[in-house]
């Protein structure tokens, strides 16, 4: 077996020395072969036949050889030990060694092979044919032997020698050449390297069996070793194939991850094991970036255009998918030396470059997913102003810290609030206001340690949580600091702006939790204020709020689990017919001590507690059941409830609401969410993106008490809503207030030239219901039609109706096929609004 290398430029100095050192100990052996051929000298036409026999016999052993392909070097598995062995069966082995050397340096001249390459085929050939005849020395035989069994076992014994020196002088210099491990190198292709000695001993058995029987059967010995050959190399070929086709479903099952380091330094290593290359090179057009490596790992990540010291053959391979509509770069294949890769090789790699180009775009589109979720958690946890935490993150923070305080210290909270800021907002605009804040969050971040957390809390509030106290006094030190951080002037536009500050200080509170905590500091905020002082700390004998409000906050967690909140509903009717349209849900707390609460009282406690998102689900529940009741016994009526404006600020709550629709298999068109104009302009970015969803889907949205805030026209043009609500202040006062009338005529005309439904809320006596009507205004609610009622109630009600009419809470203004006058604002508001006409007669 001979095996021909490619030789690396710069070649590793072991390799030159172990070539050397075959060379010398093969020249001592072709040199006693000659001192030998001098006692038996050629003298003889036969003689010479014989020798050139022998020399076309070893060339023709190394032209015909299974080629394999490692790296930039080709190994070939040939036939030069069987020429060897026969050529000892019929000649002298001083003749033998010496055609040895002169077969293989002919066909290397003829190969235009290396120096190297020459020499190392020549010595190693040398050698085998060597150790053989040093075998048949040793065993004290006379060659040929007599006997056919003597010669076959002789022959055995010679050829099993000189495959194993073959293998031993060979390996070593295929993996300094390959750079492999020698025992790697060994085991590789072993059952096929001994099922070729095989083949090929009974090739030469077979040979000198017929040389002994009719040297004219030697015809036949060259179609069988031609096809033993063939068959030989198909099956080196076919596990060659089958081994690269499973290591190509290994590697690309490697790659099935979504880190995309992890998928260039897969696809390096694996495409250098799997195509035997000297360097792999992945280079993405997104970001510029080249990964370089081999079997050993990644030895270059960074910019495109970094050279490499790989020299020789490059073999590029766009990364494409199968479609070939998406490049995201290119794979290159670095081989030290001449390589042509074959047509399997070459399809491989196409399968390979697809197979990468869809694991990185996965990665690549997962770490985009990934950094946009980072960006909206970062967001959602963040004051989109000025970078400091938000409430929600504050109350996240200052919760999970309370629950270790015993293990960190002392916590405590300092509230800060900035003095006459609106005056900032009003004398130099919002902007000039916006640019404070910042300045103020800076201020404070820096006075702030590395335990601290600074949050804005909303507008010119801020909050500072501090974690880990020795003793609660530091705190009061600490939020001195913190002050004095904000009393230099700040620069605003080359002004000097000077911006006093109010703090309040409470430390964790052995009950309540992080919302107590917070009301405390904002009660010793306030005490401040109202005292003149600067800071104050929080002291319960000077807790001016409301006890029983504080009591209800501590059972809040309670109440929500118990299912103590309660909703009654109140319908809205059509005030032409006295058909009921709809219902609004209105929350009751149905405490076990202190009875039904009001709202009022409980709201901004839920609010501050951070039970907000149980509660409003707890509510929307009931709200949607009673609906769904509803709808089951004929009465298709939607129902509104109020929606506070943090539960807006959070981009959970459209998925919480779409959840709780489906659910209940009702409609999005079936639930109407009512919007309160106490939202800020500074939040209605956020608010935006949540009503936007929730409309989307088919939910359906109102602006409750219009006319009321300070911005209604702002938020109208700002907020999608589909309806709005005049405020009962204005219906209550309408027939005695010329202004009150002028606000809901114009409130009506607003409503028909944006399309809206406009409902009149506090409807209490017939008059105003038919003025209402009368003005345009289609729907109302009120004490008129009925207060709010449990849904059982309701459905009751409107299941006996009125008159016999059942669905309606009022008789119709009119009998159906009386005539009417229409006054001017309502024959406007018919032309209009045909969908919403009265029954009029035929």
């Amino acid at each position: 077996m001979s095996r021909t290398t490619r030789r690396h430029r710069g070649a590793d100095p072991r390799l030159l020395s172990l070539v050397g050192l075959m060379v010398m100990l093969a020249t001592v052996v072709a040199v006693t072969a000659a001192i030998a051929t001098t006692r038996n000298v050629p003298d003889s036409a036969g003689d010479v036949s014989t020798i050139s026999a022998l020399v076309l016999m070893i060339a023709l052993g190394a032209v015909v050889k299974a080629r394999l392909r490692i790296r930039s070097t080709t190994f070939s598995f040939a036939w030069v030990e069987t020429a060897i062995v026969l050529g000892l069966a019929l000649a002298p082995p001083p003749w033998v060694i010496l055609s040895t050397g002169l077969g293989i340096a002919c066909v290397s001249l003829l190969n235009r092979l290396t120096a190297i390459k020459t020499a190392f085929g020549i010595a190693k050939h040398t050698l085998v044919a060597g150790g053989a005849t040093l075998v048949i020395m040793l065993l004290g035989q006379r060659w040929p032997p007599d006997g056919l069994w003597n010669h076959l076992i002789l022959l055995g014994t010679v050829y099993l020698v000189a495959a194993i020196l073959d293998d031993l002088l060979a390996i070593p210099v295929i993996a300094l050449a390959s750079g492999t491990r020698i025992v790697r190198q060994f085991r590789t292709h072993f059952d096929l390297r001994l099922a070729g000695f095989a083949v090929r001993f009974v090739v030469a058995a077979l040979t000198l069996i017929i040389l002994q029987a009719d040297q004219r059967l030697l015809l036949a010995v060259p179609p069988l070793v031609l096809s033993l050959h063939l068959a030989y190399s198909a099956r080196i070929r076919g596990r060659t194939e089958q081994q690269a086709w499973q290591r190509l479903a290994r590697t690309t099952d490697a790659l099935n991850v979504v880190d995309l380091d992890t998928v260039l330094t897969t696809a390096v290593t694996q495409a250098a094991e799997l195509f035997s290359a000297d360097e792999v090179e992945i280079e993405l057009r997104l970001g510029g970036r080249t990964v370089r490596g081999g079997t050993g790992g990644i030895t270059f990540d960074g910019p495109t255009g970094t050279p490499t010291d790989v020299d020789g053959t490059i073999v590029p391979t766009p990364l494409e998918g199968h479609d070939r509509t998406v490049d995201i770069g290119i794979l290159r294949l670095r081989f030290r030396g001449p390589v042509q890769l074959s047509e399997r090789e070459q399809y491989t790699l196409r399968t390979f470059a697809s197979a990468l180009c869809t694991a990185v775009r996965n990665a690549q589109a997962y770490a985009e997913l990934a950094r946009v979720a980072d960006e909206h958690a970062y967001a959602a946890a963040h004051d989109a102003l000025t970078g400091l935490a938000n409430r929600r993150h504050l109350l996240d923070e200052g919760t999970e810290q309370l629950s270790t305080r015993h293990a960190d210290g002392v916590t405590a909270l300092v509230l800060i609030d900035l003095n006459h800021f609106k005056e900032v907002n009003d004398t130099l605009g919002h902007a000039a206001g916006d640019q404070v804040l910042v300045q103020v969050a800076d201020r404070l971040r820096g006075a702030a340690q590395a335990s601290d957390l600074v949050a804005r809390l909303g507008g010119d509030e801020f909050a500072v949580l501090l974690r880990g106290l020795p003793a609660p006094a530091v705190a009061a030190h600490r939020a001195e600091t913190l002050l004095a951080a904000l009393h230099e002037p700040f620069e605003l536009d080359g002004m000097r702006i000077s911006v006093e500050a109010s703090g309040g200080i409470s430390v964790a509170p052995s009950s309540g939790g992080m919302a107590e905590l917070l009301r405390r500091a904002d009660v010793a905020m306030y005490q401040a204020k109202r005292a003149g002082q600067r800071i104050a700390t929080y002291a319960p004998t000077r807790d001016t709020a409301d006890l029983g409000r504080l009591t209800l906050g501590g059972d809040l967690p309670r109440a929500v689990a118990d299912h103590e909140f309660v909703v009654n509903f109140q319908p809205i009717v059509d005030l032409g017919t006295g058909e009921v349209t709809s219902a609004e849900a209105l929350a009751r707390w149905h405490h076990p001590t202190h009875g039904m609460i009001d709202p009022l009282r409980f709201l901004e406690a839920v609010e501050r507690s951070g039970l907000l998102p149980a509660f409003a689900e707890a509510i929307l529940d009931q709200a949607l059941i009673a609906a769904a009741n509803w709808r089951d016994a004929g009465f298709d009526v939607p129902v509104a409830v109020n929606v506070s404006p943090r539960s807006l600020l959070d981009a959970r709550f459209p998925g919480s609401v779409l959840a709780r629709l489906r659910a209940h298999d009702l409609p999005p068109d079936r639930l109407v969410l009512e919007l309160t104009e106490t939202l800020t302009l500074s939040q209605l970015d956020v608010v935006d993106r949540v009503l936007s969803r929730l409309r989307d889907e088919g939910v359906r949205l109102a602006l409750d008490d219009f006319g009321t805030g300070y911005s209604s026209l702002s938020l109208l043009s700002r907020i999608p809503v589909h309806e709005l609500k005049i405020d009962r202040s204005f219906v209550t006062t309408m027939e005695s207030s010329a202004e009150a009338a002028a606000v809901i005529r114009s409130t009506l005309d607003l409503g028909r030239s944006l399309n809206l439904d406009v409902v009149a809320e506090g409807v209490e006596s017939e008059p105003q219901r038919r003025a209402l009507w009368e003005l345009g205004c289609v729907a109302g609610q009120g004490h008129l039609f009925a207060r709010p009622m449990p849904a059982g109630t309701l459905l009751a009600a409107m299941q006996r109706g009125s008159g016999g009419r059942p669905g309606t809470l009022a008789a119709p203004l009119h009998d159906a096929g009386a005539v009417i006058r229409l006054s001017q604002n309502r024959r406007q508001a018919s032309r209009s609004r045909p969908d919403r006409l009265p029954h009029l007669p035929a």
